[in-house]
């Protein structure tokens, strides 16, 4: 991926904007925050990849991504999707159903966040989850045979399927859940290692244990939140795949039997 120097489209939200970039370029990606319907489509068709985040949704911001994933669709560039809250209100519901028909290649969310977009259901609570990964696991399965995608359930150990084959990903530290943007950004490096070619369960597996093992990094010492995150930004430009290799804990699975 820092070989590609991937450019990274997001219309993400207000709320994570500003770290989401410095994780990207850190990483080695390069990113853009283009959200204006007037210009998404354009852009969206000459970016590596977009990422699609409804954090902060509006009618304007949905329309806005509708655009985009279609142009990017059209333009064969892959787009991931965050449905962030996404069973909470009626207009949440709605616009992931809408979304989840414009071909995402990956979806990433929490195990509340996934069901409600297997199950087009109400689910969880604003952005924390009231559900399991174990839980989830089996509408993760679900939702990526329906749609064709890979699908991400973010917890203590990552769900990661593309209806076929799973893989769990054990890094992370808990305190990535006291600051803010943490899952946002996965689905950013989700998107950077789409836009470097990789498929969507390589592309996701990837991010996640980037993601865990940055983490990791960043908890030595026991920092405070706010340490932490500057911490998080250095460990993901310090690390490299040697890191990765010696640090990952993940394990792949055919979805309901252990493969490997």
């Amino acid at each position: 991926m820092r070989a590609a120097a991937p450019l990274v489209h997001n219309i993400t939200n207000f709320v994570v904007m500003t770290p989401t970039a410095n994780a990207l370029l850190a990483a080695g990606a390069a990113p853009a925050m283009l959200h204006a319907p007037e210009e998404v489509a354009e852009f969206a068709a000459i970016a590596s990849a977009l990422v699609v985040n409804i954090g902060t949704l509006t009618a304007a911001a949905r329309d806005a991504m509708v655009l985009a994933v279609r142009a990017a669709r059209d333009a064969g560039r892959p787009w991931v999707l965050d449905p962030v809250a996404g069973g909470v209100t009626a207009f949440r519901r709605e616009t992931v159903a809408q979304l989840l028909c414009e071909g995402p290649a990956v979806v990433r969310g929490n195990a509340s966040e996934i069901i409600a977009a297997s199950i087009g259901a109400s689910a969880g609570r604003g952005v924390d989850a009231a559900n399991g990964v174990d839980e989830a696991a089996v509408h993760a399965d679900a939702l990526a045979r329906r749609i064709g995608a890979t699908v991400v359930v973010s917890g203590p150990v990552d769900y990661i399927t593309d209806g076929t084959r799973a893989v769990e990903v054990a890094n992370g530290v808990e305190m990535m859940t006291r600051i803010t943007g943490t899952g946002c950004t996965c689905t950013a490096l989700i998107g950077a290692f789409l836009g470097a070619g990789l498929p969507g369960l390589e592309a996701a597996t990837a991010a996640m244990v980037l993601m865990g093992v940055a983490g990791e990094v960043a908890a030595q010492g026991n920092p405070g939140p706010g340490t932490f995150a500057v911490r998080l930004t250095d460990a993901l430009a310090a690390l490299r795949p040697k890191d990765l290799d010696q640090r990952g804990r993940y394990a792949l699975r055919l979805t309901g039997t252990l493969a490997a």
